[in-house]
């Protein structure tokens, strides 16, 4: 018996160094994507406030993955991911890409693939909100789908359709991670909360989808967000209190 836990300690430890070095290889990538020429001097001075390096090894982001970037937008984080999976996994992008397909011609970028692109996005006339219709994104058995600070641009229909795409795409056991700026529970919509979020509705529509909520991280709290201003003020502007959600789609 104790010639068996021996045996069995060795291998949980040997598994807990091989995950540790896997994460530290990871974060390496992101360090050097981090130096890469192909960032600009206003993207670099986001590192600071959004913290790529914690937040990505806190939803446990790895080099061999297959993962989804839902709006990538600009391609802040895109810079950051495509280089990280290049080698042993896979980067695509998905709906809202027309800024960062460019991209692909740029060195680094080459693997970044395009899907969902049947998706569109149509604001009602009198809405700030945008509704999402698309058929699926395409892909299944994903790693991890992520999204950041975009939940809070559609409409409870758009989310709903947003939330059943990454679901679908995912493997089981697949992560869904989700960053947003913070709204006060329950707040009623006003021209001045209309980009911030509720994480509490914000986990109860995800868990509706079916997924199930792993953690939460505070690393975007933010003490002197008084939560009133929109946050494109100056006030508030770069230094938005954020939330951080990890999902996980049920075996």
């Amino acid at each position: 018996m104790k010639q068996l836990m021996s045996v069995s300690l060795i291998g949980l430890s040997l598994l807990a160094t091989g995950s540790l070095m896997a994460n530290e290889a990871t974060e390496a990538k992101i360090k050097a994507a981090m130096e890469s020429d192909l960032r600009t001097e206003q993207e670099v001075d986001r590192d600071r406030n959004r913290r790529p390096v914690d937040t990505l090894a806190f939803f446990g982001l790895e080099d061999d993955m297959t993962i989804v970037e839902l709006l990538p937008g600009g391609g802040w984080y895109a810079k950051l991911l495509v280089p990280v999976v290049a080698d042993k996994g896979q980067y695509y992008g998905a709906i809202g890409t027309s800024r960062v397909e460019s991209m692909t011609s740029q060195p680094g970028m080459e693997k970044m693939q395009i899907i969902a692109k049947d998706a569109t996005l149509n604001r009602p006339e009198g809405s700030h909100f945008y509704d999402l219709e698309l058929s699926s994104l395409g892909v299944t058995d994903v790693d991890m789908v992520l999204t950041f600070r975009n939940y809070h641009n559609f409409s409870a229909s758009g989310r709903a359709a947003m939330n059943k795409a990454a679901y679908d795409a995912l493997k089981p056991g697949g992560i869904y991670a989700v960053v947003d700026h913070t709204r006060r529970h329950m707040e009623g919509d006003s021209d001045e909360n209309r980009r911030r979020f509720d994480p509490v509705l914000a986990i109860k529509e995800i868990q509706d989808a079916g997924f199930e909520l792993v953690d939460f991280s505070d690393m975007h709290y933010k003490a002197d967000d008084e939560l009133e201003y929109e946050v494109g003020r100056r006030s508030v502007s770069g230094n938005t209190d954020r939330w951080t959600l990890k999902f996980r789609k049920k075996d």
